[in-house]
């Protein structure tokens, strides 16, 4: 019996742990040259498939992510100048417009679980323009809201349903922006969130305040009756919103409706898109 080889396969053994460890600390750094580290950090990659390194997709995540979701009214088309056309509404306008659909959203997801956070970009570039992340609590509420949304349509649109690898938004977000400019402008490659009013942060976040689960169930059906916008798949006959495969493409106008049912009066984007 000889110890000799012993010693060898224990040197190749602390090696080979060794390396592993490496492959460990630099997964999703600079310094990975396999994997993507912005897919990683931001669940979307300006490469898109055409990136060098890999993508790893979730089979299973505490965070969704609907690509595209929000059009924002502030994002103008070019015009002959190569320019965005000026915009039409208030700063007051816009944010009303996004307040809104986050209350919308809010309340169909809250269906599936408590909510973490919910966050909308306002990034110009293609692979971030108006997504939404979405992060549950426990994975099995994201899981049953990403099977119960995919195939459904919001606007008009189909909702494009997906595992985000990202669950600490605090590496994702660019920390120019949130202190109050970034020089990149709206094609930075982090996430640019566009914040709620405390206010509505308030009502929708309970927990983060003080821990108290209690009341936002009632607020949120109060809202329901008071707006349209995500219905049940049985009466998007009388409403808006998310709408099945079969029935959906033919009505891209729920906002309006929406507008209409609670009677207000205000100067939206919506009858200038149609």
């Amino acid at each position: 019996f000889s110890l000799c080889g012993f010693f060898v396969v224990g040197k190749r053994g602390e090696k080979t742990n060794k390396m592993a460890e490496r492959l460990a600390n630099i997964f999703g750094t600079e310094k990975d040259k396999v994997n993507c580290p912005f897919y990683f950090k931001i669940g979307a990659c300006r490469h898109g498939d055409r990136c060098s390194r890999l993508h790893n997709r979730p089979v299973i995540s505490e965070t969704i992510l609907f690509k595209n979701m929000y059009m924002s009214p502030g994002i103008m088309p070019a015009g002959p100048d190569g320019k965005p056309l000026p915009c039409p509404l208030t700063q007051e306008q816009i944010q009303e417009h996004f307040e809104d659909f986050y209350e919308d959203i809010h309340s169909e997801l809250a269906k599936y679980g408590e909510l973490a956070e919910l966050n909308v970009c306002d990034n110009l570039g293609e692979h971030l323009v108006g997504n939404v992340y979405c992060r549950y609590y426990d994975e099995d509420a994201a899981e049953q809201a990403a099977k119960a949304l995919q195939g459904r349509f919001y606007g008009g649109r189909p909702l494009l349903v997906e595992y985000s690898p990202v669950t600490d938004f605090r590496e994702a977000r660019c920390r120019q922006f949130d202190m109050g400019e970034c020089g990149r402008g709206g094609f930075c490659n982090f996430m640019h969130l566009r914040k709620i009013s405390k206010e509505l942060s308030r009502d929708l976040f309970p927990r983060r305040k003080d821990e108290r689960r209690g009341g936002r169930d009632d607020r949120r059906d109060d809202r329901d009756d008071r707006r349209g916008g995500y219905k049940d798949r049985d009466r998007d006959d009388r409403r808006g919103g998310y709408r099945d495969r079969d029935r959906g493409r033919d009505r891209d106008r729920d906002y309006d409706r929406r507008d209409r049912d609670r009677g207000r009066d205000r100067d939206r984007d919506y009858d200038r898109r149609d």
